[in-house]
């Protein structure tokens, strides 16, 4: 089964989004667990953390960092 869409992102402090899904359901994410190495360290940046926007079915940041529409879901809880 397909995951609801996310349509709308907001940053937050501390490294965590709130999303909105296509259900119309409003949970909050914590990306703080995907913060390193390299390629997510780049996040850690609060600039470049903040930027993040909707892309097709998840969220993602100018670099090309995304997470998997499905763990944004599963791991997010409602708000």
């Amino acid at each position: 089964m397909l995951q609801p869409k996310v349509t709308e992102v907001t940053p937050l402090k501390n490294y965590k989004v709130v999303l909105t899904f296509s259900t119309g359901e409003s949970r909050i994410f914590d990306v703080m667990p995907y913060i390193s190495g390299d390629w997510y360290g780049m996040l850690a940046d609060k600039d470049y953390f903040n930027s993040v926007h909707v892309a097709e079915r998840t969220i993602a940041w100018a670099g090309g960092q995304d997470i998997a529409p499905h763990e944004l879901y599963e791991l997010s809880k409602p708000l």
